[in-house]
């Protein structure tokens, strides 16, 4: 009979020729994706890279439409519960070693320290870097510099917080090692500044994940530099968006020079005031309505949130935007708070930075033909105080409904409707249609195309015939 030192030693060579396997199965095990997110939905994108021992996500982003069966409007999960309410309606993948203690303590997941070594942002649209506030703390959060800006910018004027996440900026021509993993960051041309795409060199090869870019807009010279970097490293698969691979387009798709020529046309016919609506961190088309006013000796008036990231943004010289503060065509429109009196204590104290620039309904009302509003939707209640001449427009800058049901759709025009204000539809989106992802694709030349934040996987079959149809949770290797 073995005695208890005997066993000890036994236990402890069970548990080292464990640990050997283990270490041995990693150096084995060959590249894999997994998909978390951004699976037959346009956004949401969450891709777990593991490679050996290393494991990043690409983006970790917030769904559209998942959970949309049990929660709308008012309707929300609950702050409070953490992480709890995503569980229960599978919103949020139960993943060890990724989220924070705080978000699990509500749920039945048990909190294990990182098991991440890092996540890559491709660009600060919610829809790919949303659910950064569930995450450990102590994982590491590379992005590009201005996305930082951004992300700074929406938790100081809003009421997000993402964590104090050790944050790593980059710009291209940068190469992050990661273990033995090399990411490296190539800027693309979308409707938001500092928007990357990446290329992972890996032990089996490069993968390249697009991230959201369209080559039709002003900086459409980026997205040329990422394709042919991409070409160069000769990728073994190819993480693609396909917002607009569809059968057939309804919508019409300008670039941002023909919205910009299309509404300098709407303004320059008109002594009535002229509201435009845009995604709010578009800082190209917020630069093509700022353009638009000046050249109709005109004031652009935006919000103080809109004033806010503009002046933030400036720490980003390549963007070259205008600062809201001494710019002379800018102009910051200030809704009744509080007192209803335009006293400089009803507003938030990163609202007051602006007040010199302070201009209210009043104003707007005496000024009508003077001036170019970015008027939000959720902001129309100030139509009934502007009260705005019968024929005044509206540009509608952003992406149509998606369906006639579409409900918010409905409301606007009803709210345009009663003030007898136009409307026009000019919108350039942010990502490539069908004709040019297909070029895309056939140029970067990939072995195994992996089709995400798209609603139409079956339409790449027609592209190439080396694609993988994505499954939620699903294990690839590459």
């Amino acid at each position: 009979m073995p005695n208890d030192g005997e066993r000890i030693r036994k236990l402890e060579w069970i548990k080292l020729w464990d640990i050997v396997n283990e270490e041995v199965r990693m150096v084995k095990q060959k590249a894999s994706l997994t998909f978390y997110g951004g699976v037959n939905e346009i956004g949401g994108n969450k891709v777990l890279l593991e490679d050996k021992k290393v494991r990043i996500f690409l983006d970790f982003g917030q769904s559209f439409t998942v959970g949309e069966n049990y929660f709308t409007g008012w309707l929300e999960p609950r702050p409070i519960n953490g992480l709890g309410d995503y569980f229960e309606f599978n919103i949020l993948p139960k993943i060890k070693g990724v989220y924070s203690k705080e978000q699990l303590a509500f749920t039945d997941v048990p909190y294990t320290k990182p098991k991440i070594d890092a996540v890559f942002l491709s660009h600060a649209h919610v829809d790919h870097m949303g659910h950064l506030l569930f995450l450990d703390e102590k994982i590491p959060i590379y992005c590009g510099y201005g996305t930082k800006i951004f992300i700074e910018s929406m938790e100081e004027t809003g009421s997000v917080d993402f964590g104090e996440h050790p944050y790593e900026a980059f710009r291209t021509g940068r190469k992050i090692k990661i273990g033995h993993l090399v990411v490296e960051p190539i800027h693309v041309d979308h409707s938001i500044p500092a928007s990357y795409g990446f290329i992972i060199y890996t032990s089996e090869g490069s993968i390249v994940y697009t991230g959201d870019l369209r080559v039709h807009g002003p900086r459409k010279e980026m997205t040329k530099e990422f394709a042919e970097r991409a070409q160069e490293s000769e990728p073994i698969a190819m993480i693609s968006e396909g917002t607009r691979m569809v059968e057939m387009e309804r919508r019409k798709n300008y670039s941002e020079l023909e919205v910009e020529k299309l509404s300098n046309e709407i303004v320059s016919k008109t002594k009535k005031i002229v509201f435009v609506t845009h995604y709010g961190r578009d800082t190209d088309r917020f630069r093509t309505f700022y353009n638009v006013a000046k050249n109709n000796n005109r004031k652009i008036v935006i919000s103080p949130k809109t004033a806010h990231l503009l002046s933030r943004l400036l720490q980003d010289e390549r963007l070259h935007l205008p600062d809201p503060m001494k710019d002379e065509n800018i102009l910051v429109y200030y809704k009744r708070k509080k007192t209803g009196g335009f006293l400089e204590t009803d507003y938030y104290v990163w609202e007051r930075e602006f007040i010199e620039k302070m201009v209210n309904h009043k104003f707007m009302h005496e000024h009508q033909s003077e001036v170019v509003m970015d008027l939000d939707f959720y902001q129309f209640a100030e139509l009934i105080d502007i009260k705005p001449d019968p024929g005044s427009h509206f540009i509608h800058s952003m992406s149509e409904p998606y369906s006639e049901e579409d409900i918010e759709d409905a409301v606007m025009h009803n709210w345009l409707n009663h003030f007898k204000i136009r409307f026009h539809q000019l919108h350039a989106s942010g990502h490539m249609n069908r004709r040019q992802l297909t070029d895309l694709i056939n140029y970067i030349k990939p072995k195994i195309i992996f089709p995400i934040h798209t609603e139409n996987q079956e339409l790449f079959k027609t592209v190439n015939k080396n694609v993988h149809l994505v499954k939620y949770g699903k294990k690839y290797a590459v």
